[in-house]
């Protein structure tokens, strides 16, 4: 049975990938409760459907930091996403860029922002994490606002890794992982040519243009767990937002206290999420926490939300709990590791046309339109 586009394309790069990759992009902490209720309390979620309002005329162009996009729609940061298609944050980012959607590059991506810079033509988002080695910050920064970005995306929620078993029974860790992973990857022969041959170098593109030499993904686990700060707060993050010239977004809200101190502290917008299940397993959806931080902190800021999307329907189901915007994380991955860049557009156009119908059958034609009032209440 067909649910969604973005199931076909999991099952799709499910096939393709080698299992440390898949399990790494598809899995979440410790039992993974979280990441279930990321996609079935967005499911349970049920739209008002009206008749007779006269939607002839509708448009999701919306607006975010000052910048008209054509929908309320970003591919957000996900890590090694070149190790998911050959140099695949390029093909991500001209996917967004063709949609007239937002880019987020992770931190710890494959590719640098400067070799996705050049491959799209145009300024991205970039995320950063909060790191021990404030070196490697201050230098991300730089090169990111020399390269034209003026969105900044920090995300909070990573003081430590969480506990992600799949990776350990994968071989995405591991003291036995080096083998595993080459015995995984020969059994993927499209994979093992696109991205094993031809989408070298396998390093985090960001991390190795500080430390001037390679960073291969037997670095990965790590550096990361070497370089997350655990001792950082509000007062760390004082520097940032002074240095950096353009708007900073918040990403790791869950609880409506911390949306109000990110207002407190000046950010430009938060983006309430729980890292799609892969930090502390048994906290609330995105779903459930962000009617309340909503409610906490108004017009305040920008929020945008993520976790869980999968469809164009789970888009106007965020929008009318309260959020001004989403950021698509597995979905388009899984696009991705299917089919490249035409795969990724081609979800995109699905998730917009998804939209389209929603809100039409919702009496919606345009984004602001989309409120609580869109939702049946119980």
């Amino acid at each position: 049975m067909i649910i969604s586009a973005s199931t076909d394309y999991r099952e799709a790069a499910r096939r393709k990938l080698p299992r440390f990759l898949f399990d790494y992009l598809d899995g979440g902490a410790y039992a993974e409760y979280t990441l279930g209720r990321n996609v079935s309390d967005l499911s349970e979620i049920a739209l008002r459907q009206r008749v007779l309002k006269n939607v002839a005329d509708l448009s999701l162009e919306t607006e975010w930091f000052g910048e008209k996009i054509a929908m309320p729609v970003g591919l957000g940061p996900v890590g090694l996403g070149g190790m998911y298609r050959r140099r695949g944050e390029q093909q991500a980012a001209r996917a967004a860029k063709k949609a007239n959607i937002p880019y987020i590059l992770s931190t710890v991506s494959v590719c640098s922002i400067k070799e996705v810079t050049e491959a799209t033509g145009a300024p991205i988002w970039f995320q950063l994490y909060v790191l021990k080695d404030r070196g490697f910050m201050k230098d991300a920064l730089e090169r990111a606002m020399a390269l034209g970005s003026t969105k900044l995306v920090f995300t909070v929620d990573m003081p430590v890794p969480g506990a992600r078993y799949r990776d350990l029974h994968s071989g995405m860790s591991g003291k036995d992982g080096p083998w595993r992973r080459m015995l995984q990857a020969v059994g993927k022969p499209e994979w093992a040519v696109d991205v094993g041959l031809m989408g070298t170098p396998h390093d985090l593109g960001n991390v190795s243009t500080y430390l001037g030499k390679a960073t291969g993904l037997e670095d990965y686990i790590g550096w990361l767990g070497a370089n997350f700060d655990p001792s950082i707060s509000w007062k760390d993050l004082e520097w940032i937002r002074d240095f950096w010239q353009g708007e900073m977004i918040i990403k790791g809200i869950l609880d409506p206290q911390d949306a109000k101190d990110a207002v407190t502290f000046g950010a430009d917008g938060i983006i309430v999420s729980n890292h799609g299940g892969r930090q502390l397993d048994g906290v609330l959806s995105s779903a459930r926490a962000l009617p309340d931080i909503a409610d906490a902190v108004g017009d305040d800021l920008t929020i945008l939300a993520d976790s869980g999307v999968r469809t164009g329907l789970d888009v106007v189901r965020l929008l009318a709990l309260g959020a001004k915007g989403v950021l698509l994380g597995r979905a388009y991955i899984y696009a991705l590791a299917t089919g490249g860049e035409a795969a990724v557009t081609h979800l995109l156009g699905l998730i917009e046309k998804e939209m389209r119908v929603a809100m039409a059958l919702t009496g919606s034609t345009k984004i602001s339109d989309i409120t609580r009032d869109s939702l049946v209440r119980s």
